[in-house]
C-alpha cells in the first residue's frame, strides 16, 4: 500500500491536477482540504515554507509543492499505470513545452484580461485570442491532446476546458468562440465528460465565488 497524501483546495485548479493525475494512475490517497482563503495552516507551511500554498503531495513522509513538479513526480513513481507522456523523446519535450506555454505566457495573458480594465484589458484579452490559436493548432486531428486519451498536458490544460468559462464571466471578457476555435471546443466537450474529470469537478457556484473574491480582493489592494 502506498502511503500517499495531498494537501489541497477542491476549487483550485493546480489541485485539481494531482487529483486527475492520481486517479488515473488509480493511486489511493488521503485528500487534506486547506482553507482556500488561508495559507497559514501549520501543516501547510510546515510542509511547502517556501510558498505556503497548495498543492502539496506527502510520499511515505516526504513532501514535494508546485503542480508541474508533482505531476512529473507522479509520473516518474509509477511510470508504467496509465503513462502520461509520449515514449517518443521529441514529443515528450514538445509537451513539455506546451504546459510551460499554457502555465507561463497564457496563463498570465488569462490574468491580465480578468484584473485589468481599459486598454490593458483589450491587451491581455488579444493575448488570451492568440494563445487558444495556438492551442487550436496543437489540438487539431486529435481527441485529446495526448492523443486518444487524456496525458500530461491534456492535464495541464485542463483549467481552460471548466474555469476559464467562468474567468470569461467574472472577469467581463470574451475570448473562447466554439466557432473559431472547433477543435478545442471539441476537446473541451470530450474533456470534461470523462468521469474521472467530471466527477471531481467544483461547483459553478463555487468556482465564481472564487474569482468574485479575487476580483474584491484585488480591487480593495488598488484602492489602499
Amino acid at each position: 500500500m502506498e502511503d500517499v497524501k495531498l494537501l489541497g483546495t477542491k476549487e483550485s485548479i493546480f489541485t485539481q491536477r494531482i487529483i486527475w493525475a492520481l486517479k488515473l494512475k488509480g493511486i489511493c490517497y488521503e485528500f487534506i482540504e486547506q482553507d482556500f482563503s488561508s495559507r497559514s495552516s501549520p501543516l501547510l507551511v510546515k510542509l511547502n515554507p517556501v510558498y505556503n500554498k497548495v498543492p502539496v503531495i506527502v510520499h511515505d513522509g516526504k513532501s514535494l509543492a508546485e503542480s508541474l513538479v508533482i505531476l512529473e513526480y507522479i509520473e516518474e513513481t509509477w511510470p508504467l499505470i496509465n503513462p502520461l507522456f509520449p515514449l517518443d523523446p521529441f514529443q515528450r519535450a514538445s509537451t513539455r513545452f506546451w504546459a510551460r506555454f499554457v502555465d507561463g505566457k497564457f496563463y498570465e495573458a488569462a490574468k491580465k484580461a480578468f484584473f485589468s480594465s481599459g486598454e490593458t484589458k483589450a491587451e491581455g484579452v488579444e493575448s488570451v485570442v492568440e494563445g487558444l490559436h495556438l492551442l487550436e493548432g496543437q489540438i487539431i486531428g486529435k481527441k485529446f491532446f495526448g492523443g486518444e486519451k487524456i496525458g500530461y498536458l491534456d492535464i495541464i490544460t485542463g483549467w481552460i476546458a471548466y474555469w476559464f468559462q467562468y474567468i470569461e464571466e467574472i472577469g467581463e471578457f470574451k475570448a473562447m468562440d466554439s466557432t473559431k476555435y472547433p477543435c478545442l471546443h471539441a476537446w473541451i466537450n470530450n474533456f470534461i465528460q470523462l468521469p474521472i474529470i467530471k466527477q471531481s469537478l467544483p461547483t459553478p457556484d463555487v468556482v465564481k465565488s472564487v474569482f468574485r473574491g479575487f476580483k474584491d480582493a484585488a480591487a480593495l489592494a488598488d484602492a489602499n
